[in-house]
């Protein structure tokens, strides 16, 4: 825990380069989801966030925080034909998210974006299951408990998912875990209210823009899943059981100073 206090406090001070994010998510089924990862991003301290998002969502998304810088590709769903200018986005990126509420994307497309992006990437919901055939060296996995089935089905354990690939993964729940290296860590901060949709969303946020601060993967995993869990306890303090994944996101600034 010193470790995690040392490193926030360095993230909390900011500096000259807080670092960018790039977002592959949101779908006409789930058109809101590019827009809570990339403020939760943005309320971690990230200096410039871009959500990459289909053409007939670009306006929802464009539309919920004149901060957010909001890109399209054509069609409903992510293709082949969107991987090219994803990898622009990668070399444009500090680290970069794929998944949340990606629905119908095409897997070889998710596989190719992981296998090609140099930056470390946040791999989340709909992406996790394509993704296990990529390369994860670079990427932390943020599955919620109802998402991790793929990964235990193909690898046994998180444990030695973690091991084979180098991923790491943090799973959210009852109690958030991360596991590294095959070490597996609880995580001490949360309420039960965490559940709220939308908060897988915002945790993939703030790891990648601590990644893009210059966290290590393992240390954005941990410092990630405490940072949730505590701006989830200031929300549920004031909302109680109204609480929205909107408000943990708003606390995130408190959370960090």
């Amino acid at each position: 825990m010193v470790r995690l206090q040392r490193t926030l406090s360095n993230v909390s001070r900011g500096g000259n380069d807080n670092g960018r994010v790039g977002i592959v998510a949101g779908a006409v089924a789930y058109p809101n989801r590019p827009a809570l990862v990339g403020q939760a991003a943005m309320r971690t301290g990230s200096d410039h966030v871009r959500a990459f998002v289909a053409d007939p969502i670009y306006e929802i998304v464009a539309s919920h925080d004149p901060n957010l810088l909001v890109d399209r590709y054509a069609g409903e769903q992510f293709e082949e034909t969107a991987v090219e200018r994803t990898r622009e986005m990668g070399d444009w990126a500090d680290a970069l998210v794929i998944g949340p509420g990606l629905t119908d994307a095409d897997p070889d497309a998710v596989r190719e974006t992981v296998d090609s992006v140099d930056v470390p990437i946040v791999v989340d919901a709909l992406a996790i299951e394509p993704a296990l055939e990529a390369d994860l060296s670079n990427a932390v996995l943020t599955p919620s408990s109802a998402e991790v089935d793929p990964i235990r089905e193909e690898y046994g354990s998180l444990e030695a998912f973690t091991t084979e690939t180098g991923a790491v993964v943090t799973s959210t729940g009852e109690t958030d875990e991360i596991v590294a290296d095959g070490d597996r860590l609880a995580n001490e901060t949360g309420t039960p209210a965490l559940t709220v949709a939308g908060t897988g969303d915002t945790v993939a946020g703030i790891v990648a823009s601590l990644l893009g601060q210059g966290c290590d993967r393992t240390e954005a995993a941990e410092l990630g899943a405490w940072v949730l869990g505590k701006a989830g306890e200031l929300a549920t303090a004031e909302f109680g059981p109204g609480m929205v994944a909107t408000d943990v996101i708003d606390r995130i600034p408190d959370t960090i100073r």
